[in-house]
């Protein structure tokens, strides 16, 4: 719940809530990844997130439009396996 608060603190800073929505979810099947935070309509997933990442996530993702790479999730390095 802390990264949702942080979230939708630094939406309503930026003017951005209403926009953007900030939601509280499940494990979103990243939860070998830690923390994580899924952006639609792109579909980028963020692994291993902490509170001092949001910052950046708002400003370069959402804001900017360019993901941010080194908290984006490779799930082909995911320890579990399809069947």
């Amino acid at each position: 719940m802390e990264l949702v608060k942080t979230f939708k603190k630094i939406l309503k800073e930026k003017g951005l809530k209403g926009n953007i929505r900030a939601q509280r979810a499940g494990c979103l099947d990243a939860c070998d990844f830690g923390p994580s935070v899924v952006v639609y309509p792109e579909g980028i997933y963020y692994g291993g997130v902490q509170p001092e990442d949001i910052n950046e996530i708002v400003e370069e993702h959402l804001i900017a439009n360019r993901p941010v790479k080194r908290l984006m999730i490779d799930f082909s390095k995911s320890t579990e396996t399809s069947e």
